[in-house]
């Protein structure tokens, strides 16, 4: 039970549809020490078990410098990094064991159209891979929000200091202190003016009076 559980985190999201007869290309990951590299091996699939469980296992074959050669790989394993259907022939056996005794022009097989989009759709990252990557995304999106909540909420702060500034520029206090408005302050000293220059001028015909009476 355990191993199924574990076994299931390792397997693969999609797999192309991969049937015998197809001709696909497969992107093998290879490790040379601390060094690695991905080979390809393009042939013919002549076999694949159980493609609906975790022991999928793939048969290809090819003929290279006019020697046949094979090599099987289990499709959900992570040195697997990529499967990709070419070509799809007709076949009428799920065991192209056949193929192993022809050359040439017999071992051509008979190509049929089909969707190579829709049988190339696949996901290659695995159930963990998927999960940190979900995990990742939520974290970078919080952190966003977070950042996006903090400069909203500095805008309304500043904002609201502007604001204030601003009233308190509109309402100033007078010179005395006295809290009074600057409309008032000013009509206060409209009419102190205005009395000083009444005075000043009933001074000066008192002056004038006097003159005139000690001449």
């Amino acid at each position: 039970m355990q191993a199924d559980i574990l076994q299931k985190s390792q397997l693969k999201a999609k797999l192309p549809e991969i049937k015998p007869g197809d001709t696909i290309r497969v992107h093998q990951l290879i490790r040379e020490g601390a060094k690695s590299r991905t080979q390809i091996f393009e042939g013919l699939v002549i076999r694949y078990r159980k493609p609906n469980s975790g022991n999928a296992f793939l048969t290809v074959r090819k003929i290279a410098s006019g020697v046949g050669v094979e090599k099987g790989w289990f499709v959900h394993s992570p040195n697997v990094q990529k499967l990709e259907v070419l070509r799809r022939s007709k076949v009428r056996r799920a065991f192209l064991s056949y193929m192993r005794g022809l050359r040439g022009k017999k071992a051509r097989l008979t190509e049929q159209d089909f969707d190579k989009a829709m049988a190339n759709d696949a996901d290659h990252r695995t159930a963990d891979e998927l999960a940190v990557l979900a995990a990742e995304t939520k974290a970078a999106e919080a952190e966003i929000t977070a950042t996006e909540d903090a400069v909203v909420e500095s805008t309304e702060e500043l904002a609201q200091e502007e604001s204030k500034e601003a009233a308190q520029a509109d309402a100033p206090a007078d010179e005395l202190g006295t809290g009074e408005d600057t409309a008032d302050v000013k009509a206060e000293q409209g009419d102190d003016e205005q009395q000083l220059a009444a005075q000043e001028t009933n001074e000066g015909l008192d002056k004038t009076k006097a003159k005139t009476d000690d001449k």
